[in-house]
């Protein structure tokens, strides 16, 4: 029986994201069948296989966003989503939007997962792996004043039984996941903050009487480099960029965005539209490659 296809909505048709999806199709060809790139039709004809959404005459310009192409990516989204639910296709691999431009049009979330979890449900977890790190965020896409009033014993206990299943799949038979904590120091016992001790540290109590081998909360000035010695599998980081600038800074061009928790498995580069690069053949592909690798890894 044969492997259901990859949806791979372009993302918005002006950014990289079809750029990327063409770039990978000339590097396997023998692959090509494996994917349904979703897009503009245009860029479809141009492609000679795929899913056309949005107007006929409708043509996109590289660099050079407009509504309509946000309309087109969204309806791309939701054709991959719907699919996906539908069996036909295997998991879902989105390109890059913008979603500023997005919200404009009446998108009413704050990124890609928070999309697919309203369409699959699941409770999900954003992650990100494929190269030499593999982090999961507690919170994603809030301000910063706003994460210490947010977080809550659920949430990070959600994000590490996803990353605990996340690093089995991908090959470890007892996952070692490491807490990184929310203040300076973890908290310095209490003198630059409570919530490492009030929040964090009895989670992890709680999941290691539960038998996994978790630790922490660790300062975060140190777990990343411990992990990267070998010290663990996986990093749950407490918020967005605590966990994405040193993840960005070993794998930026290897790591893929990855939504946990959900009901079937979505995948996506770690990076934006890079508008400046859409069209010159110059955008590095290492991302979108490890997210299809990860969508077929993980969906099969």
């Amino acid at each position: 029986m044969s492997r259901l296809p990859l949806a791979i909505p372009c993302g918005d048709p002006a950014g990289v994201g079809p750029d990327l999806i063409a770039s990978w199709l000339r590097a396997h060809p023998a692959l090509a069948d494996s994917v349904v790139p979703i897009g503009p039709a245009d860029w479809i004809a141009r492609l000679g296989r795929g899913l056309a959404v949005g107007p006929a005459a409708y043509v996109s310009h590289p660099g050079q966003p407009d509504e309509a192409g946000q309309l087109i990516a969204l309806e791309a989204m939701e054709l991959a989503a719907r699919g996906t639910t539908g069996g036909r296709f295997a998991a879902v691999v989105t390109g890059p939007v913008n979603k500023k431009r997005l919200a404009e049009v009446g998108y009413p979330f704050p990124g890609q997962t928070e999309f697919f979890a309203a369409r699959w449900g699941g409770e999900p977890v954003m992650a990100f792996a494929g190269g030499q790190m593999t982090v999961g965020l507690v919170t994603w896409h809030l301000p910063l004043r706003e994460v210490p009033g947010t977080l809550a014993a659920a949430d990070v206990r959600r994000t590490v039984l996803a990353l605990v299943d996340l690093r089995r799949k991908l090959g470890d038979v007892r996952p070692r996941i490491a807490v990184c904590g929310l203040n300076p120091h973890a908290g310095e016992g209490g003198l630059l903050g409570t919530e490492d001790d009030a929040i964090l540290a009895p989670t992890v109590a709680a999941l290691r009487a539960e038998g996994h081998d978790v630790s922490g909360p660790w300062p975060g000035d140190t777990v990343f480099h411990r992990h990267l010695q070998g010290d663990f599998d996986a990093v749950a980081a407490i918020y967005h960029d605590q966990g994405l600038a040193p993840l960005k800074t070993v794998d930026f061009a290897t790591s893929a965005n990855l939504s946990l928790g959900l009901k079937h498995v979505r995948t996506s580069p770690d990076h934006g539209t890079a508008y400046e690069l859409a069209g010159t053949g110059r955008a590095d592909r290492g991302s979108f490659d490890s997210a299809v690798r990860l969508a077929r890894l993980l969906s099969a």
